[in-house]
């Protein structure tokens, strides 16, 4: 794994939260449930979230210790289901 790779994991990592983040603006909880694709799309971005996580060689979160990567990554697997119902 090259630096290059986790650069560009990090990278999506951070543009798919802040999306997540932009499509949650001015929104309820309620909205999960009212709002299906919402839903599908918070799940997913955090998905992609988790597997980018799951990638980030290890110097590299050795040297993030600031980062809960396993939380991440958990987060990540736990959407799974979500996307089936």
């Amino acid at each position: 794994m090259t630096r290059h790779d986790d650069e560009t994991r990090l990278r999506h990592m951070l543009e798919h939260s802040v999306e997540a983040i932009t499509l949650c603006a001015n929104r309820e909880r309620a909205d999960l449930d009212r709002d299906r694709l919402l839903n599908l799309s918070i799940v997913r971005l955090l998905e992609i979230i988790g597997e980018a996580a799951n990638r980030i060689s290890l110097p590299t979160q050795q040297a993030h210790p600031e980062i809960p990567w396993l939380q991440i990554v958990e987060l990540g697997l736990t959407m799974r289901p979500f996307r089936t119902r």
